[in-house]
């Protein structure tokens, strides 16, 4: 796509949504379908499979599972705002963290797994 220097781009939300989303899906080898049939996944599937990559490591400032000092005064905001913050994109984590298929509560169950031990 070219774009003229002195062009708008289109800022709302549907769009932007568009140009950020993800550019494909990892599918593991032998991992059947039916997981997703079989209702949601547990917080701690969500964090194993979408999360750790950065919580569990710290990366760009994720805050790590049971980390008070970090979480705590994320926690203090609230779970709507963690769960905000992490199904719209909150400074370097995009939308829905890398589990563009996870649902709400799955979301939420990752975020309760990593501030169970606060």
């Amino acid at each position: 796509m070219v774009f003229a220097a002195n062009a708008q781009q289109d800022m709302s939300d549907a769009a932007i949504k568009e140009r950020i989303k993800p550019m494909a899906q990892v599918t593991v080898a032998g991992a059947s379908s039916a997981a997703a049939a079989s209702g949601p996944r547990s917080g701690e599937d969500v964090y194993k499979a979408s999360c750790f990559a950065c919580h569990g490591t710290g990366a760009l400032g994720a805050p790590k599972p049971g980390d008070a000092a970090a979480w705590g005064p994320r926690i203090e905001q609230g779970m709507d705002t963690l769960l905000s913050h992490a199904l719209n994109g909150f400074n370097a984590m995009p939308p829905r963290g890398t589990c563009g298929a996870c649902s709400d509560d799955e979301i939420k169950a990752a975020i309760e797994h990593m501030i169970k031990d606060i």
